[in-house]
């Protein structure tokens, strides 16, 4: 015998996998676009397109990255998440706390913000005010690694682990 899904079932899980996460502006960057030198990004961070051939290894940062490195992670499926420099210390280490376990997510002050915290992933963005944001957690599970990215599973590792 078929059995038949209530119809709030498929709403409720589109809800709780982040489908429609209020705040996320979204974009449409395509892949592969290698280039070098300094480039100039539309969005601050930048979400997408060109971008250098190395990639930036996926970790913690203290200092500013670059942004043409940055972005080739955000093409594998990394998840930037930049914090204005003057964020109160116990803000980025709830930031620290939120990304740990976490493989594909890059953190690093960055400044020019529009808010005091900004994540980024390929062709998606979310600004927000505070680490205790509970849209943080849903945008991370929808987008790192996630269906918006180029070169999904490609290295974060492996690549350029400098910083400005």
């Amino acid at each position: 015998m078929k059995r038949l899904l209530p119809l709030a079932l498929p709403l409720l899980l589109a809800a709780c996998s982040g489908a429609s996460l209020e705040g996320v502006q979204t974009f449409e960057y395509k892949g592969g676009d290698h280039r070098t030198g300094s480039l100039v990004y539309a969005e601050t961070p930048p979400v997408g397109g060109a971008h250098n051939a190395m990639w930036q290894d996926c970790g913690v940062y203290d200092q500013p990255l670059y942004n043409e490195y940055a972005v080739h992670s955000l093409e594998h499926g990394a998840v930037w998440v930049t914090y204005r420099p003057d964020l109160p210390a116990s803000e980025v280490t709830a930031l620290k706390e939120l990304l740990d376990g976490r493989s594909y997510t890059l953190l690093s002050p960055h400044a020019g913000l529009s808010s005091p915290i900004v994540m980024s992933a390929w062709n998606a963005q979310l600004a927000v005010d505070s680490a205790s944001d509970e849209r943080l957690t849903p945008f991370l599970d929808k987008y790192e690694q996630g269906a918006t990215a180029p070169e999904r599973g490609a290295a974060c590792s492996g690549g350029y682990g400098g910083t400005q």
